[in-house]
């Protein structure tokens, strides 16, 4: 007798699997926990395996042939989404789930508009995100966990196609009592008598203090952190300076703090936002449809931004 399960009872059990938790599963696809527990036990029933254990009071791990039919739903959930993706392409109609992964710095200010609009222009298309940081789009495009990233033009492997939008070049981050906040432009050389509170994500980290590189010496870090919001917030309420590439829209931290925005002089280079792709996923019409979405987007939103 051929098996019967659904797509969406894989959806579930795959979710399951890589957050360890029915709870964590059903607030990342916003559905609730009754139904994803329904769902598994269904699966279970109908393969006649146990698919997984309880590790703790709340936690749940994939037994071993869990794991094993958690390799195949992932192949099965990708060649569904090949199939829907090839049904657009030949009926010419951008349609189909569309997973979309943003750099977790901007996300809040690019990712919800451009998602919005994108949906509202073609109905038939399904947009699921994730904020990552760099090193983490980079894993999830080769993995196919995502189709497309925004991000920036950062450590850009060779695998990875990159297609550049807008430029944004850096500024200091000050708050408003700071010493150099009255400034026209500040130099990295400047930087180095104040403290700096230091984004520390891959591949970020890096691009930010490769500008002390010709200014005497590192900067002195006071504070690191891997969250913009809290970043912001630091540097508005005096513990240092810090260096972006984007601005918030209105100057002022979300804690309401004001912020101050000042050129850095001489940078090394800009940063380009662009979006990053597989080379195989390039002429997929719904991905094509996204990429052209976002030229015709992003600089907008940069310019409001910055």
């Amino acid at each position: 007798m051929a098996l019967r399960f659904t797509l969406r009872q894989l959806e579930y059990f795959v979710s399951v699997g890589e957050e360890g938790s029915i709870l964590q599963a059903s607030q990342k696809m916003n559905v609730s926990s009754p139904s994803i527990s329904v769902a598994i036990g269904q699966l279970e029933t109908e393969l006649g395996i146990k698919l997984f254990a309880r590790k703790h009071a709340h936690n749940l791990s994939l037994t071993q042939a869990g794991r094993q039919f958690m390799t195949q739903a992932n192949r099965v959930l990708s060649e569904s989404e090949a199939v829907m993706r090839l049904a657009s392409s030949i009926s010419d109609s951008v349609q189909g789930p569309l997973k979309v992964g943003c750099l977790l710095t901007f996300a809040q200010l690019i990712l919800p508009s451009l998602r919005r609009q994108f949906e509202d222009q073609y109905p038939q298309v399904t947009i699921s995100q994730s904020e990552l940081n760099q090193t983490g789009i980079f894993d999830h495009l080769r993995r196919a966990q995502i189709d497309i990233a925004v991000t920036y033009d950062l450590s850009i492997p060779k695998d990875i196609t990159f297609i550049p939008i807008a430029e944004l070049p850096p500024y200091v981050m000050l708050s408003e009592a700071h010493p150099l906040a009255h400034l026209d432009a500040v130099s990295a050389a400047q930087l180095r008598e104040y403290p700096m509170v230091l984004l520390d994500l891959p591949h970020s980290s890096g691009y930010f203090l490769s500008y002390f590189g010709h200014a005497g010496g590192p900067p002195e870090i006071a504070e690191k952190t891997r969250d913009m919001a809290v970043l912001q917030s630091l540097v508005a309420n005096g513990f240092g300076y810090s260096i972006v590439n984007t601005r918030t829209l209105n100057d002022r931290a979300p804690d309401g703090a004001p912020l101050k925005f000042v050129p850095l002089a001489d940078p090394l280079r800009s940063m380009f936002i662009g979006v990053a792709l597989i080379k195989e996923m390039a002429n997929v019409l719904v991905v094509e449809a996204f990429v052209e979405h976002c030229k015709a987007n992003i600089a907008k939103t940069v310019l409001l931004s910055g």
